[in-house]
């Protein structure tokens, strides 16, 4: 069955109240300040069954110009609207800024109760109110909607006011019950034998008995224990249905109106949204840049700061791209509606939609880029979007889930466009296993930071084989994790741009040329470290018969490790590789003979000192040649049949 709330609007004293208890026999007033003080205070709840069998939601709302931020609450989630006003009144305050909320949250459809009718006893005047009705919706959604006369005192125009409700009722288009749920709390209690239980409108999704939940923007966690929908126990709760949920495990204390109850990472907890907004025709003045504000989104209510992109003010009845910056965190998703007061005197100005829940923080020169990047996206279908959100995550890229918050985006739809948007490679898939994605552009612009950078490299330091790759990462100007770093390695390795040996990184193009003075230092140290065999200098005792600089010294010596000319056993001590590789076969052929070798019988075998031996002992250990055993060194296995 089809599910469909409706919600009262309406100013104080116009018989909002009184025409529910009409309608379905249920006095929505509970508090006893509100039976005491004759007037709504806060929300209340109702149901009726319509003529034909469909049962109907109703959320009553405070008409009084101090509790409209308990109505902005309630009209969170209705389908339709009642605009309720007394015929020997006509239009008042509230009726206009009940209206102008309606219109910003974009509630489409709806009627006009003219409530009061046994007090009128002039026919002229009861046709005069009902012109000025008229001619006070034109230019809104309610513009020629049906205006029904009625008495809540006698009943008279009830049964003509349900058959109304039952037309509009089949006009609403049923929500899609797609996706994760979630649920804006307007109430929340104690039961006694039950504990905690919170109520709202359900806005999306399915919930059943024993699924997890999750409370935003805190992210505590629950469990549901029991439901109930219209005060009557369900198993399951589905999109647009008045709901009261019993949560396990959860204290009253750490649950407030405001909060919203949804699937586990289905919502996002922020400080900051992009939206595009519009200040009213009515607003008595213009909305400057920064100007402190009330943010009403769902049931919640907080102090924000308006930072205007593109202007230094928002003139009435003009819209603005503009990031809230809100003094506690709400939950959000882009596509909610939200209403903005003015912070003293309090008064509705404006509203509007939210474009970017994860926003960065815009500053000085980069507000106007990012007013042009909100144009964009307020414009954009789904796939669109999602390209939008994928392209503003930079190199960090976006796992599946996390753009399926950012983007809210149907679970199905997000699928099927990144299947075609992966194929068509204007999206990456570069971690199957997170199922993390990045923009081609960004990838491309990651692949051409490592070419640039370790061409830049090889121009500084000509001799060296290659770059370290943790220095090459850290080298690239811009955080990269290390699945992306090793993709983009590994892409630009297939394409045969560069060349990975071991932890070094080279282009492929780079070739090693020594220049003339390279090439003399080259030969003096390889002439010396020859001649020297197993007891050979260090560097700094031949530099002074070198010519050039001890850059360039340890380039070439560097150079010469990795072409094998030398081998490099410890920090500052080198051998020639022929002498090694002498030594190596004669440590062999001893260990095969007896078995192990002692400190001292490797250094009888060398003939060197011992600064020298126990730097060869470690470099043939980490050669994997022979393994330490107590004091003894022995042949390790992979080297005892060759």
């Amino acid at each position: 069955m089809k599910q469909v709330i409706l919600g009262t609007a309406g100013h104080i004293d116009h018989g909002k109240t009184s025409l529910i208890r009409a309608l379905t026999g249920i006095d929505t007033d509970r508090l006893k300040e509100e039976k005491l003080r004759g007037i709504t205070i806060e929300l209340g709840f109702a149901h009726m069954d319509l003529p034909d069998g469909n049962r109907l939601g109703i959320v009553d709302v405070p008409g009084h110009e101090r509790f409209v931020k308990h109505m902005v609450a309630g009209a969170t989630g209705i389908d339709l609207v009642a605009l309720v006003i007394a015929a020997d009144e006509g239009v008042m305050p509230q009726t206009r800024e009940h209206m102008e909320i309606c219109e910003l949250l974009r509630v489409k459809q709806g009627l006009v109760v003219l409530t009061k009718i046994d007090l009128v006893d002039d026919p002229d005047w009861l046709e005069m109110v009902r012109e000025d009705v008229a001619d006070f919706l034109k230019g809104t959604f309610l513009e020629g909607a049906p205006i029904l006369s009625v008495s809540a005192a006698t009943g008279e125009g009830i049964g003509e006011l349900k058959q109304a409700l039952t037309r509009l009722y089949e006009e609403v288009e049923p929500r899609s019950v797609e996706g994760p749920f979630r649920l804006p709390v307007d109430r929340v209690f104690t039961m006694r034998g039950f504990g905690t239980v919170i109520t709202g409108t359900s806005m999306s999704g399915r919930l059943r008995i024993g699924d997890p939940v999750m409370i935003y923007p805190s992210e505590l966690k629950s469990k549901v224990r029991g439901l109930q929908v219209h005060s009557k126990e369900v198993q399951e709760v589905l999109p647009g249905q008045r709901t009261a949920i019993n949560l396990q495990g959860m204290e009253r204390a750490l649950i407030q109106r405001g909060d919203v109850v949804a699937t586990p990472g289905a919502v996002v907890a922020t400080h900051m949204v992009d939206v595009q907004m519009e200040l009213l025709a009515a607003a008595p003045r213009p909305l400057k840049h920064r100007a402190k504000v009330r943010f009403h989104t769902g049931t919640a209510e907080h102090i924000a700061t308006v930072v205007l992109l593109d202007r230094v003010e928002l003139l009435a009845g003009e819209g603005a791209f503009a990031q809230i910056r809100l003094d506690q965190p709400i939950a959000a998703l882009r596509g909610d509606r939200f209403v903005v007061r003015s912070y003293s005197p309090v008064q509705t100005i404006g509203g509007g939609s939210i474009l970017n829940p994860l926003p960065r923080k815009h500053k000085g020169h980069e507000k106007r880029e990012a007013a042009k990047a909100l144009e964009t996206l307020s414009n954009s279908n789904d796939a669109e979007i999602l390209v939008w959100h994928i392209r503003a995550a930079g190199w960090a890229g976006l796992s599946q889930d996390e753009l399926q918050v950012r983007a809210n985006v149907s679970p199905k739809t997000t699928e099927k466009e990144l299947h075609r948007l992966i194929s068509q490679k204007t999206v990456t898939l570069f971690d199957k296993d997170n199922r993390r994605l990045i923009d081609r552009q960004a990838l491309e612009e990651l692949r051409q930071a490592v070419l640039s950078t370790l061409a830049e490299y090889h121009k500084r330091f000509p001799l060296k084989t290659g770059m370290p790759k943790e220095e090459l990462s850290a080298q690239l100007g811009k955080p990269v994790e290390v699945k992306l770093y090793n993709f983009a390695l590994r892409s630009l390795t297939d394409e045969d741009r560069i060349a990975q040996e071991m932890e070094w990184v080279r282009l492929k193009s780079h070739k090693i040329d020594l220049s003339g003075d390279e090439d003399v230092i080259r030969r003096k140290i390889e002439q010396v470290f020859r001649a020297a065999g197993l007891q050979p200098p260090f560097v700094k005792e031949i530099a002074a018969d070198l010519p050039g600089t001890s850059r360039q010294h340890q380039d070439v010596l560097e150079w010469m490790v990795s072409q094998g000319i030398l081998v490099k056993a410890k920090e500052d001590i080198y051998f020639h590789a022929a002498a090694m590789a002498e030594l190596q076969a004669r440590l062999v052929a001893f260990l095969k003979e007896n078995g192990e070798i002692s400190t001292p019988q490797f250094k009888e075998m060398t003939q060197a000192s011992r600064k020298y031996t126990i730097p060869l002992l470690e470099y043939f250990d980490s050669q994997k040649v022979t393994i330490r055993i107590g004091d003894m060194r022995r042949l390790r296995e992979s080297k005892a049949g060759q």
